[in-house]
């Protein structure tokens, strides 16, 4: 059995090859590597669901890994992050770093959201072709999260292409050495921050975190892997959403129309938009830790299992018409942040940035188009992330 991750047209469009599995069966051994190695997937949504919140589940790496040889290396304090971890330690980080990432807080950071849009999109003039990726997707939540952790201007497109690398899908050497080079330089931040503790404009979230250290509530280890993972999830995640969602509404121009007359309707457009094209495609690595049984599937203890939100948002027992974008759908919870204790932390904040582009962007251009056909659009080759390498437009 070959790979279906590896298919050529996946990073394309995953969404034939999530339907093929499922249709097979909800949970399914596939094979992810050579010797025989592959991981139980999920691909249906009661089955996806269950599998966020399931105590059978462990999402400690560590754990797993233990005393395995390995020809990577990558750094430990990317790899064993708060992602990584479970209860008491994953309640206790992520008790360190919540407060940051309340909707309240989110909506706090508007106005500043608001006028980094403004200025991105000052200098744009109709009939202007632009990539929306890298003119907006990707400088937008990069200013963001840097700013909430301090990292100084002059660095942040080098840091923000350390975080993209991360995810370079079948380069493990490009992965490797851009988790030391972040690693590296976080550490050094955080003992510059211990040194001299300042204030960004939006409070310094790194100096609080370091703070916390000093006051023995973190490790040194943790501050600084906590710093890694906020930087990386803060804004690979929104760069996706962002994209994903302006394609969705370029190819439904019914749609787009209908949230310029009515903006109100962003918010909850946003969810239809997050359900039909998530920024992850699979979630993060777990493991059982016992022998259980998911969707009719017996699962053995020991063994990796991969929920793929992508597929489950898609799943025609819980949304009719899955691959329809339907503004006014009313279905279930979609999976795009995951479910249970590990949904995405920066979901609020991830939000807030998409709908503030969406207001912003939508009524000024309303012309706006793709300056190519879709189906020659290039992804990014990442099994993890489902995000746009670019999105070129014309005003």
């Amino acid at each position: 059995m070959d790979n279906p991750l590896q298919d050529p047209q996946f990073h394309q469009d995953p969404y034939p090859v999530y339907e093929r599995l499922r249709a097979a069966s909800p949970v399914q051994w596939v094979p992810t590597g050579s010797a025989g190695h592959g991981s139980y997937l999920v691909t249906g949504y009661a089955e996806a669901r269950e599998a966020f919140a399931s105590a059978s589940l462990s999402k400690d790496a560590g754990r797993f890994f233990a005393g395995r040889a390995s020809q990577r290396n990558l750094h430990p304090l990317v790899s064993q992050n708060m992602l990584a971890s479970d209860p008491p330690q994953h309640t206790r980080l992520r008790r360190a770093v919540g407060p940051a990432f309340t909707p309240g807080r989110a909506a706090r950071l508007g106005p500043f959201i608001g006028k980094i849009v403004d200025g991105i999109l000052a200098g744009w003039e109709a009939g202007r072709q632009v990539d929306l990726v890298a003119a907006l997707a990707v400088p937008l939540p990069v200013a963001v999260i840097c700013e909430l952790l301090g990292v100084p201007e002059g660095d942040r497109d080098l840091v923000a292409q350390w975080s993209d690398e991360l995810f370079a899908a079948g380069r493990p050497d490009r992965i490797d050495a851009a988790s030391h080079a972040l690693a590296g330089y976080m550490t050094e931040l955080v003992a510059a921050k211990r040194a001299a503790p300042d204030q960004a404009l939006l409070s310094d979230l790194l100096s609080d975190l370091v703070a916390g250290g000093d006051d023995g509530r973190l490790t040194g280890d943790e501050v600084v892997s906590l710093a890694i993972l906020l930087l990386v999830a803060g804004h690979e995640t929104t760069t996706n959403l962002i994209g994903n969602a302006l394609l969705a509404l370029l190819e439904n121009p019914g749609a787009a129309a209908r949230l310029r007359a009515a903006p109100d309707l962003v918010p909850s457009a946003l969810d239809e938009l997050l359900r039909f094209d998530p920024p992850v495609g699979i979630a993060t690595f777990r493991y059982s830790t016992e022998p259980f049984t998911l969707g009719g599937t017996d699962i053995p203890a020991g063994v990796p299992v991969l929920i793929a939100p992508g597929a489950a948002n898609r799943d025609p027992a819980a949304f009719p018409g899955p691959d329809r974008l339907d503004l006014a759908r009313e279905a279930a919870p979609h999976l795009a942040f995951g479910h249970g204790i590990h949904r995405c932390l920066g979901a609020p904040l991830a939000r807030t940035e998409t709908e503030i582009v969406l207001r912003a962007l939508l009524p000024r251009f309303p012309g706006m188009q793709l300056a190519l056909p879709a189906d020659r659009l290039r992804w990014r080759r990442t099994r993890l992330m489902r995000g746009l390498a670019s999105l070129p437009v014309r005003l």
